[in-house]
């Protein structure tokens, strides 16, 4: 299965979803959305088939969403949507597209939806998910 992962190496989150897919046998392309960045039609698209909103996909925890005053809850989605396309590192990571759909795997145990149950056991017999449907890798 082919999939797509936006993803942030400095994030742990985002390489642990990273190592599942691979070790899950997926084949990944990997997309450094930092070094790339981000169009308006883009970031809207993935959100929208993620059924996340603008403000969901904001990463608060960023020091910049502070500083760029996009907390504020009357701020409207056009300013939110803006500063995330400006400054890439505002988007919650990371983002999985697949057949299956695309998911923002945060957390990570949300990107078990997108693989098929043939693909929760490693090429080498590790087991990655438990019987009651959890992350163990």
């Amino acid at each position: 299965m082919r999939m797509v992962i936006y993803h942030n190496e400095a994030c742990s989150t985002s390489r642990r979803v990273l190592a599942l897919l691979r070790a899950a046998g997926a084949e990944v392309e990997v997309v450094d959305y930092l070094a790339e960045g981000w169009t308006r039609g883009q970031v809207l698209g993935l959100f929208a088939a993620a059924g996340v909103t603008v403000r969901e996909a904001l990463r608060v925890s960023e020091a910049a969403t502070e500083v760029l005053g996009l907390t504020d809850p009357t701020l409207p989605d056009e300013a939110l949507l803006a500063a995330m396309v400006a400054h890439p590192i505002l988007v919650q990571r990371p983002i999985v597209c697949s057949a299956r759909g695309v998911r923002l795997c945060r957390p990570l145990e949300r990107v078990l939806e997108l693989l098929p149950p043939g693909m929760l056991v490693a090429a080498d017999g590790q087991v990655l998910v438990d019987a009651a449907g959890r992350y163990v890798g």
